[in-house]
């Protein structure tokens, strides 16, 4: 089984891929404010990790909602990140890139509390897995830290800090704004760690 991982270069995807270490990592540039600084913090840790890596354009800007796309939220928005069937996009895409690589699993660091969106619940993941593997190519997908929360999987996974502080969360900047539920979130599970960042 060849497997790739979606990374996003936040504390989740680092920690799952140095976990699991699949062979491929693939970043997407969907259009988010934030796409730079993903990109390079999931560089500097698939070089650490040893993963090659990936990077696939698709510019969905226009279709975005929400702080990653420097856009009033839609009225429907449970938060203010929210942006539509943004996970089974990013599944898609990577998904496309995957396949011509030989990829036959796909993870996502999706986390227990990511389940606050639809599209990070055990259920969608499920669904998600049954629709690509259904699909030519049988890719699979999974989300193996869907029962955790960041810091236990960063515990579980034993990732060094010189690989973590790579990490990426803000949703609004390629700096961390600090003020975004992203660079809070970031904050807490460092502080949980007893790395408080600030």
């Amino acid at each position: 089984m060849s497997t790739g991982i979606l990374l996003s270069g936040g504390i989740d995807s680092i920690a799952l891929a140095y976990w699991k270490r699949p062979r491929f990592a693939f970043t997407v540039d969907y259009g988010q404010v934030c796409a730079a600084a993903e990109i390079r913090a999931s560089l500097a840790a698939s070089k650490a990790i040893g993963l090659e890596h990936h990077v696939i354009t698709s510019n969905c800007c226009a279709s975005g909602s929400g702080d990653l796309a420097n856009a009033a939220p839609l009225a429907i928005a449970p938060m203010p990140e929210w942006w539509p069937f943004r996970n089974q996009l990013l599944v898609t895409v990577a998904g496309m890139s995957a396949l011509s690589l030989g990829v036959t699993h796909l993870i996502s660091g999706s986390v227990a509390s990511d389940s606050i969106h639809i599209d990070g619940s055990v259920d969608f993941y499920s669904n998600l897995d049954r629709l690509m593997s259904m699909q030519e190519g049988h890719l699979r997908v999974s989300a193996p830290a869907i029962d955790l929360t960041s810091a236990e999987l960063v515990r579980k996974s034993g990732v060094p800090m010189e690989i973590l502080c790579w990490a990426h969360s803000c949703h609004r900047s390629v700096w961390a704004c600090g003020a975004c539920r992203g660079c809070s979130k970031h904050y807490s599970v460092m502080e949980e760690l007893g790395y408080a960042p600030y």
